[in-house]
């Protein structure tokens, strides 16, 4: 009886250890994007989603990481994830960021979209590159049009 608490035990660790939610780093030059298969090689462009189960998927692009959303059931999101424009290769969440769309920085699909983990960040690229700024929602409804 006892032999069965462990194996139990352990089992249910293993489960637990198996669902973690959280992200994967990208590896630049390697991973292919869920979303239009390119291989992810611009280190300040990039997206993940995690799902409530943990699936990754990672894109090359916030807008491919947007257009995959319509054909996934949504609900099983855990977490949207951008790179910071000013941190190469740091996710951030994206439904906190505050994205610039601006033609004067051109981003690997052409929608010349940036994620910024401060707002002031992306006021300060805004002044020098122009464009127009966004929250996750209004971003969102902005590429659905």
């Amino acid at each position: 009886m006892q032999t069965l608490k462990h194996y139990l035990t352990l089992a249910l660790l293993l489960l637990f250890l198996n669902c973690n939610v959280s992200p994967q780093p990208i590896d630049y030059g390697s991973d292919g994007c869920h979303f239009c298969k390119m291989t992810i090689v611009d280190k300040v462009h990039a997206a993940e989603i995690v799902t409530k189960k943990g699936k990754v998927y990672k894109f090359d692009a916030t807008e491919c990481m947007i257009n995959f959303m319509d054909e996934f059931d949504t609900s099983e999101i855990e977490l949207y994830l951008s790179n910071n424009y000013t941190e190469p290769a740091t996710l951030i969440d994206a439904t906190k960021a505050t994205f610039l769309i601006s033609e004067n920085i051109p981003s690997p699909m052409g929608a010349f979209l940036s994620a910024f983990k401060n707002k002031a960040d992306a006021e300060n690229f805004q002044a020098k590159k122009g464009g127009k700024l966004y929250i996750w929602e209004a971003l969102l409804a902005h590429l659905k049009d």
